[in-house]
């Protein structure tokens, strides 16, 4: 069994016993409790411009549903927040449930939302994404909680491309998106030094968690559901339930941007 399998087979309890840092101090999810949390006046709102060209395929990968964009330079970036530079776009993913009730890897105040989306940027003065990952500012990642409610227009044009991926190791072409279309519109966001969700659960994550959710409908979210977690030739297993519970915060300092 290869390790990718092994860690499927096993679960997110046992992903240290093949990477330890997986039972690190700084491992995601967390828990976010608003109460504890303050208002940090020296964080500046950040922002985003994505070239829609950089936009190149969407793969399924067998654990989430990934869209990729090119990375070889500065095209779509993120800056400000915490950041100290700019960094780069490389790729965005989701998280969900087997139900509409849950499926968010962070919680706020105790509320699961239905998904969680991952913008994934890397600091470019580290030169490779790998290098970047050894570093503790090397990877930035923009959360967005989804919830309920009305469709969103936007969100329907990244479903309609899964049709083409709907089983393990597909990759489609999926070009001209501007992900910045998914953004909320209030910038206000938590911040905090974390991880991967997934392994090897690399802390290299300044974290950057939207406070407003966006809202998809039902029927949205039962498209994300209906990926399959099989490749093509095997008996169909449903692609649900790819969150990581909450870790421990080990002392971390959650910071806001807004009172």
């Amino acid at each position: 069994m290869n390790q990718s399998r092994q860690l499927d087979f096993l679960g997110p309890d046992h992903w240290h016993e093949l990477y330890p840092i997986a039972k690190g101090d700084n491992q995601s999810p967390i828990e976010l409790h608003t109460k504890d949390i303050r208002h940090d006046p020296s964080l500046l709102p950040w922002s985003a411009s994505y070239d829609p060209g950089s936009c190149k395929s969407i793969l399924n990968n067998g654990k989430t549903c990934r869209v990729v964009f090119d990375d070889t330079f500065d095209r779509s970036m993120l800056r400000g927040g915490p950041l100290t530079g700019p960094y780069r776009l490389r790729q965005f993913h989701l998280h969900w449930g087997s139900s509409d009730d849950h499926g968010s890897e962070h919680t706020v105040d105790g509320v699961k939302y239905a998904a969680e989306l991952h913008l994934v940027h890397w600091n470019p003065k580290y030169n490779t994404f790998g290098e970047a990952l050894k570093q503790p500012d090397g990877i930035a990642v923009v959360g967005i909680f989804l919830k309920i409610g009305h469709e969103k227009g936007e969100f329907q044009l990244f479903l309609d491309a899964l049709d083409k991926v709907k089983t393990k190791g597909k990759e489609a072409p999926f070009t001209q998106f501007d992900p910045s279309c998914l953004f909320p519109a209030c910038r206000d966001y938590w911040t905090y030094h974390g991880s991967f969700t997934t392994p090897p659960c690399e802390e290299c994550i300044v974290w950057l968690l939207l406070k407003e959710p966006i809202t998809v409908s039902s029927d949205q979210m039962a498209k994300l559901r209906s990926l399959f977690s099989s490749a093509e030739n095997e008996p169909p297993v449903p692609l649900v339930g790819n969150w990581r519970p909450p870790q421990p915060i080990k002392g971390r300092v959650v910071r806001a941007s807004f009172k």
